[in-house]
């Protein structure tokens, strides 16, 4: 059963231009003029005409450039087409501010530029109705910085205190286990993590779990994110912790960045994920996911009885298989920008962290996120 439809727009973290964060997604059973949710909101501009585009099941991040999606739609003018009518039917002539116009809300992680940029650079640009922008307060105090009418004019608002005339209203998400409505039949409950340090304090990002209210199901889609081994604010543990007893028949993709290859040292990381740090935290999610159907088996066996075996802490249990049937997408990966591969940077990563989850055995897929991917879930 499908819940979701994700198009990527953008998908790297720089500091090329041409692709940053920018997801679009809809619930499944809905058409993409009943209007969608954009996940992020970077600037990619045109991507290369020679690259086809490739169709996924299960997957997601949204920042949206009107040249991007441009140029996506100039290779795809049917990815956001309704199913025609009548077989012979000629496609819908459908253009980027058509798309614009659909997005009903951003969900924003945090409020670098990479992340906020199509954002930005839309607002009162195209036509429909003004949008909600969620994501934590600071995040949102962040963009709200960037429309104080020096660095933009004065395009959004609070939502509780409207500006007649705004492009954007500005709607933050608290950071608990309630699940916040953003869309028809699509829910979110935000929860925070760390992305490095600004100054010496500790920078908050978010996570959000993305759900199908109809079928409940989830998708996980991770902010700009360290590892919990070198933070000073470690927060990921909790977020696996509330995903693993999900995984994978309510929660089946994970969508999370690994800027770096391997080699990059912790000192220089500055607030990301290198392949090595990725699988030591899918194998905290092995472990947790391994750890909850202990649980539910221990209380099965016992009717519900409160009364639980103790953990023997000698030893780990097997993680062989844990996370069979999930995947990871690989996301915001920095460009090669001295050209130290003869691939592209997202696929040498994405196969390098293949490679370490495989040694574990933990059975998770891995998914190298391109520009130009519809992804299904």
């Amino acid at each position: 059963m499908t819940s979701f439809d994700i198009v990527v727009v953008g998908c790297g973290g720089g500091p090329s231009e041409n692709n940053l964060s920018s997801y679009l997604l809809k619930a499944a059973d809905a058409t993409w003029e009943d209007g969608l949710v954009a996940l992020e909101a970077g600037t990619p501009l045109p991507f290369s005409r020679n690259r086809p585009r490739v169709n996924y099941a299960p997957a997601i991040h949204t920042g949206s450039g009107i040249g991007a999606l441009t140029r996506l739609l100039d290779l795809h003018p049917d990815v956001f087409a309704p199913e025609p009518s009548e077989p012979e039917a000629d496609v819908q002539v459908i253009t980027a501010a058509d798309i614009y116009s659909r997005i009903r809300c951003y969900l924003i992680t945090h409020s670098h530029l990479d992340h906020v940029n199509g954002l930005v650079l839309s607002a009162g640009s195209v036509q429909g109705p003004t949008k909600l922008v969620h994501g934590s307060k600071r995040t949102l105090e962040g963009v709200a910085s960037i429309f104080s009418g020096e660095i933009w004019p004065k395009l959004a608002s609070w939502k509780d205190a409207e500006v007649p005339g705004t492009s954007l209203l500005l709607s933050p998400l608290s950071p608990d286990e309630v699940y916040t409505s953003v869309a028809h039949d699509i829910s979110v409950r935000m929860m925070p993590i760390s992305h490095g340090q600004n100054d010496g304090i500790p920078y908050p990002c978010t996570a959000f779990f993305v759900r199908h209210d109809s079928t409940n199901r989830e998708f996980l889609f991770f902010g700009d994110v360290e590892p919990d081994s070198i933070s000073s604010e470690p927060k990921n543990l909790e977020i696996w912790r509330v995903a693993a007893p999900k995984i994978p028949e309510t929660l089946s993709a994970i969508f999370i960045e690994c800027s770096w290859p391997l080699g990059r040292a912790d000192d220089i990381l500055y607030g990301h994920l290198s392949p090595k740090h990725l699988a030591q935290e899918l194998t905290a999610l092995a472990l947790e996911v391994v750890s909850s159907r202990q649980r539910a088996s221990t209380e099965g066996r016992s009717n519900g009885a409160s009364k639980k075996k103790k953990r023997n802490t000698d030893s780990l249990p097997s993680l062989e298989g844990a996370l069979a049937g999930l995947r990871v997408y690989i996301t915001h990966c920095k460009d090669d920008i001295q050209k130290t591969f003869d691939k592209p940077i997202h696929e040498v990563i994405a196969s390098q962290v293949r490679e370490l989850v495989d040694a574990k055995g933990l059975g998770a897929e891995i998914i190298a996120v391109e520009q130009g991917l519809h992804i299904t879930i």
